[in-house]
């Protein structure tokens, strides 16, 4: 059984699924081998497949052949109510979804690429109590802690 449950948003799975040379890849292949569990959201997935649809449709099948092949957890979206009472954690409320999520998944660490409304503010990770960090901060955490 997987010692470390990660979360993966939207741009981390997709990232990870059109490169096979970065970090997210890394641990996509982690999470094929079950040496970590990997989590997603309902959110997830649809942004993922929407992105990948709209930028790269000949990938989508690729996509959804990975989703099954890492082994992915795939955990339930918050209500509507939730989210209205969660605005305050993250600037950005699109990106609230993601982050009740991940808390409720109780993970380890958040693996975003998203800088803007995740990374570059420290107080998402304050209120959210989260770990949040890029796939190679993730990586380098994972290192350090197996």
């Amino acid at each position: 059984m997987p010692k470390y449950n990660i979360f993966l948003d939207s741009s981390t799975l997709i990232a990870g699924a059109i490169s096979e040379s970065g970090a997210a890849h890394v641990l996509l292949s982690l999470g094929e081998s079950r040496d970590i569990l990997l989590m997603v959201s309902e959110l997830v997935i649809q942004e993922s497949e929407r992105s990948i649809a709209r930028k790269s449709p000949g990938n989508l099948n690729d996509l959804r052949k990975l989703i099954k092949a890492t082994n992915l957890r795939i955990v339930a979206n918050p209500s509507k109510e939730e989210v209205q009472a969660n605005l305050y954690i993250i600037n950005d409320p699109t990106d609230v979804p993601i982050l009740l999520a991940t808390m409720k998944a109780k993970v380890d660490y958040l693996a975003t690429h998203n800088r803007k409304h995740f990374l570059d503010d420290p107080k998402v990770s304050e209120r959210s109590g989260l770990r949040i960090g890029t796939p190679g901060e993730v990586l380098a955490w994972l290192s350090d802690n197996l």
